[in-house]
């Protein structure tokens, strides 16, 4: 019996149905090559027709955000949530607020949160939301208005058991509080509706340092299949942001020695490696005035490199942290052939196309964005345990789980690599582990 699915042909068919969706395309090829094999093995998926459905969100929302400047003139921006796989659980996945908002970015980030919520083995489904706003330069009050008139239309769309949005690009504790507010005035009711809260409204502990930290947790569990360990690394990461700067406290307390971070103006090297204190400064300027990483590298005699990335810089593993798309193949053969025997993402899809099947062909260790940044939505997942018991839990609880649960995502995600040769593809482990657990959802609950 032929295979009813070849990868070229479902790809091009996928671009003449969501035209122009370059994020999504490039998204859903990365999986697809991996999952494609499984559905031809197995006549149940197959007969559930589980690849186009998956490759199309339950539902897409797109409506109006009108809002007063402090001028008193109104501005109009685009809002959207894409519920994208609620198979097993209720939708979860981030808001942004960043002009570069558009669907197919939206929907290739549902399409990746679904399988990276079904790795932490928790009981969330896929999504992504935001809107093209741009907060910068945006007095308090102007984000607080616009925060309120996004929620009037939001609020019909989420809820505790359908969908529980986060943060993410541009939405911190300051947007979720704003946001949390307008849903409790609208609604009347005092739910988990959002994750990411202040600590005195029902929000967790550990949640700024979730994403860096099990970035961290998944590189060592990498290298321990090896029979190597973070102590001693030379470490370069891009951005200067809460996944790069913890991502950095971390492997430093693990033994590491960091040496780069970036930011869009150009990449700082510090040969005498960065501290608790001076990542402390990072982020002050950072939360501050948002300036330059060159502001560090006068204030601290390091090596400004103006315009450029830290992929140039010898190291032995390269943490992506800052971008969709921000290291491209060349600069993925730049690092191997300097000597990086490790690369995990910390961003999403931070690695373009052509860079992912290079470093996957050259046999290095690579931790995929799925399974290497998921420790944000999986602390996440325990803040909505926790309003739901209406109890806070204690930071060494959260410690211990979110370094469980990096583990057993890893255990997971090597178990499906495993090749005969013995050595783990991550990618392929990453992105089959999470389609079984979704796939087989679907299959049980029947077509919809």
């Amino acid at each position: 019996m032929p295979d009813r699915y070849c990868l070229d042909p479902f790809i091009d068919a996928l671009k003449n149905r969501a035209p122009g969706e370059d994020a999504f395309h490039q998204a859903v090829r990365d999986v697809a090559r991996d999952i494609i094999p499984v559905i031809n093995d197995t006549p149940a998926y197959q007969d559930a027709c589980l690849l186009e459905r998956l490759t199309e969100p339950d539902r897409m929302m797109s409506f109006r955000v009108a809002w007063e400047r402090d001028d008193g003139s109104i501005a109009v921006n685009r809002a959207y949530r894409v519920q994208f796989n609620g198979a097993i659980g209720p939708y979860k996945g981030g808001l942004r607020f960043h002009p570069s908002v558009t669907p197919s970015v939206l929907k290739f980030l549902g399409f990746e949160q679904t399988f990276k919520n079904a790795l932490t083995g928790l009981p969330m489904g896929g999504a992504k939301g935001g809107s093209d706003f741009d907060p910068s330069g945006c007095s308090d009050a102007e984000i607080e208005r616009f925060c309120q008139a996004m929620m009037m239309e939001l609020h019909r769309h989420i809820g505790p058991d359908r969908d529980v949005p986060a943060g993410d690009i541009n939405v911190g504790a300051r947007e979720i509080g704003y946001l949390f507010g307008a849903y409790r005035r609208i609604t009347g009711d005092y739910q988990g509706v959002l994750t990411g809260k202040g600590l005195s409204y029902g929000g967790s502990e550990m949640r700024i340092e979730a994403t860096g930290y099990g970035l961290i947790y998944f590189l060592r569990e990498m290298l321990r299949q090896t029979d190597g360990d973070l102590d001693g690394q030379t470490i370069v990461i891009s951005g200067a942001g809460n996944v790069a700067t913890y991502a950095a406290e971390k492997a430093i307390a693990l033994g590491s020695k960091v040496v780069a971070l970036s930011d869009s103006t150009g990449a700082v090297l510090d040969k005498d490696g960065f501290t608790d204190e001076k990542l402390a400064w990072v982020r002050d300027l950072k939360s501050g005035s948002g300036g330059s990483l060159e502001d560090y590298a006068d204030a601290f005699s390091a090596d400004w490199k103006a315009g450029q990335t830290p992929w140039g810089i010898d190291c032995d593993i390269a943490l992506p942290c800052a971008a969709q798309n921000e290291m491209d193949e060349d600069a993925a053969r730049q690092l191997l052939n300097n000597g990086c025997r490790a690369i995990a993402e910390g961003a999403n899809m931070p690695l373009t196309a052509g860079a992912k099947d290079f470093v996957r062909d050259s046999d290095r260790l690579f931790g995929p964005a799925k399974a290497a940044n998921a420790g944000g939505v999986a602390v996440s997942g325990l803040e909505i345990w926790q309003n739901r018991r209406r109890r806070s839990a204690e930071e060494d609880d959260i410690a211990e789980a979110l370094e469980g649960l990096m583990s057993d995502i890893h255990a997971r995600c090597a178990e499906e690599g495993e090749r005969k040769d013995g050595h783990i593809d991550y990618a392929r482990g990453v992105n089959v582990a999470g389609f079984k657990t979704v796939a087989d959802a679907m299959v049980a609950q029947g077509i919809g």
